[in-house]
């Protein structure tokens, strides 16, 4: 048994639970209080943009990666390198993006102040911390950051198309109606680059650090 592996496993599990927590109480409160998703009418429709924003849709990859790894610590694939990484980089930019730029803005109450932390600090130190602790090792490669950069891509496109037609966009740094496109493609490319720049120094991290081996 590889030496790390008791610690690594309720480790995993652990965050894994904080993150698929942290979406559900989101859910919930969203549900039962309309703000700050006024926008939309029925409870359905506010539920269901919950899962527009990448603070939920990173800590849903989060908490899948982290559940595998409780169940198999040594699992390895490549769609499962991938998803870790994912995993790691996304909540990263998340906690990154929101503690420096979006928290002055925002005004979370109630059950809605308890997922934003979850979501936004607690599960993001985790996150990176278990794996900065414990790996799994020897997943990352170039490829592998690159093909996880596809995930913050598509989102990216998706969240401005969609913004063309509803007329809504989750956060500031994407708002095409306020601050323009070119504003909104300088952001974009910003972003992106801090998600490549953090995939190549875990590549960087991950060739240095002890931890649980790939199996």
């Amino acid at each position: 048994m590889p030496r790390y592996l008791p610690l690594a496993r309720p480790w995993f599990g652990l965050v894994g639970a904080l993150a698929l927590l942290g979406v559900v109480l989101q859910v919930v409160a969203t549900a039962v209080h309309s703000s700050p998703y006024s926008i939309f009418a029925s409870t359905g429709s506010r539920v269901a943009n919950v899962f527009a924003f990448f603070t939920i849709l990173s800590n849903l990859v989060v908490g899948i990666a982290y559940v595998l790894l409780t169940i198999d610590p040594e699992r390895d694939s490549r769609a499962m390198r991938i998803l870790l990484l994912d995993a790691v980089v996304a909540i990263a930019v998340t906690g990154i993006v929101y503690n420096l730029v979006l928290a002055q803005t925002a005004n979370p109450q109630g059950l809605h102040e308890v997922a934003n932390v979850l979501c936004h600090m607690i599960t993001p130190l985790f996150a990176v911390l278990g794996w900065l602790l414990f790996g799994p090792r020897g997943l990352v490669d170039r490829d592998v950051v690159l093909l996880s950069a596809v995930y913050p891509l598509a989102w990216l496109a998706f969240t401005l198309v969609r913004g063309a037609v509803i007329d809504w966009y989750p956060y500031p740094f994407v708002d095409v109606v306020a601050h323009g496109y070119a504003r909104v493609a300088i952001n974009c490319l910003v972003v992106a680059v801090l998600f490549v720049g953090l995939g190549f120094g875990a590549l960087a991290l991950d060739r240095r650090l002890p931890g649980l081996a790939a199996g």
